[in-house]
């Protein structure tokens, strides 16, 4: 029927996360026209993603103001970068990796998804990836070192689903 959508079946929906999530994470930023700021700020970029029964929810956050979210199960927000509030809960994301980075370890090239309960956190440097697998339960717990992490995050898909909600 012309105008009917058929929906999407959850191995498309995969592979689409698969293909959005790795498009981000071998960006260059150069490219991009992220070129490396005279302040020694080394993150361009930063993923929090979680690790849930269902699958994956990565949230994608550049210095250029570039904001998503992608599920694995299928949907996902784009375009939040075209709001100031989600603008600006990104970079405050972005300073909160740059504080915590020398905590992160080297990323692989494989860059595995978390497993359920884990969140891991990826840095986009201009001198490689780095990332920080920590359980989900302990990020909740105030006081965490890293909960600020978390929370900064939590806020970036809090103003995307706002925003959102609102258009």
């Amino acid at each position: 029927m012309l105008g009917s959508r058929a929906p999407l079946r959850s191995d498309n929906c995969a592979l689409l996360f698969h293909r959005l999530r790795e498009g981000v994470l071998t960006l260059d930023p150069a490219v991009e026209g992220m070129r490396r700021p005279a302040d020694g700020t080394v993150v361009w970029g930063a993923l929090m993603e979680i690790g849930m029964t269902e699958g994956t929810a990565t949230a994608v956050s550049l210095a250029d103001g570039t904001t998503s979210l992608y599920t694995s199960a299928g949907g996902g927000l784009v375009g939040g970068g075209a709001h100031r509030v989600v603008v600006a809960a990104t970079r405050h994301f972005l300073s909160v990796v740059e504080a915590h980075l020398d905590t992160f370890d080297e990323d692989s090239e494989r860059a595995p998804v978390p497993e359920s309960g884990q969140v891991t956190f990826r840095a986009l440097t201009y001198v490689g990836r780095r990332y920080l697998d920590l359980a989900e339960r302990d990020l909740r717990e105030p006081g965490h070192p890293f909960s600020a992490l978390y929370q900064a995050g939590h806020e970036v898909v809090a103003r995307l689903r706002l925003v959102n909600a609102r258009d």
